[in-house]
């Protein structure tokens, strides 16, 4: 845990085990700890990342107007289930200062959406409350490859370009299946878009 925090907080990358699958992370308000994620995956920045938050509180330090609707469904979420909320707090576009207080413009999507998740496995919990601010979690593969369930199935290429490697037997509060995604508006709108 120390280590990871470490390495978080210096601007470094982990790869990590969340409550579904395998991550590669790093503190989601630093822009240029964000570019080395979508440098390691190999993909485009025009794709929004996954962050995880601890609680609720924090997601509504990074979200202008959290949906009434978001929370009741938080509250009742059973199993991992990301949200995209509208109106992230983030930083301007193109700025690679990293401020705790706003989310890196790189984990936003072009429509000011972000997809944030409360993980439901104590490592991770710990790892971003510790840490104060959400972490970036996207699967640990280059894009367009398979999902890693498991450990063993990240890719050698993925596993050293990454600053940290935490303990892999903490993989066992993974589920191995992707979160569901639903999106929420202001307007009690709701979009499942991965179930």
């Amino acid at each position: 845990m120390q280590k990871a925090l470490e390495v978080l907080r210096e601007g470094g990358v982990i790869l990590y085990p969340t409550d579904t699958v395998w991550g590669i992370g790093c503190d989601a308000t630093n822009p240029e700890a964000v570019a080395k994620v979508y440098a390691i995956k190999n993909r485009e920045d025009s794709k929004s990342l996954v962050l995880l938050a601890s609680d609720m509180d924090m997601i509504c330090r990074y979200v202008r107007e959290v949906p009434e609707m978001a929370v009741q469904l938080v509250e009742v979420n059973d199993k991992p289930m990301t949200i995209i909320y509208p109106g992230a707090v983030a930083g301007e576009k193109g700025c690679m200062k990293a401020d705790r207080h706003v989310l890196a413009y790189n984990t936003v999507a072009e429509d000011g959406t972000v997809g944030i998740r409360i993980p439901m496995m104590d490592f991770c919990q710990q790892l971003v409350s510790k840490l104060g601010r959400p972490i970036v979690s996207t699967s640990a593969n280059i894009s367009g490859e398979p999902t890693p369930k498991k450990f063993a199935e990240i890719s050698e290429e993925i596993k050293s370009a990454v600053d940290y490697i935490v303990d892999p037997s903490l993989e066992k509060g993974s589920t191995g299946q992707s979160s569901s995604i639903i999106k929420v508006g202001l307007d009690y709108s709701i979009e499942i878009i991965r179930k």
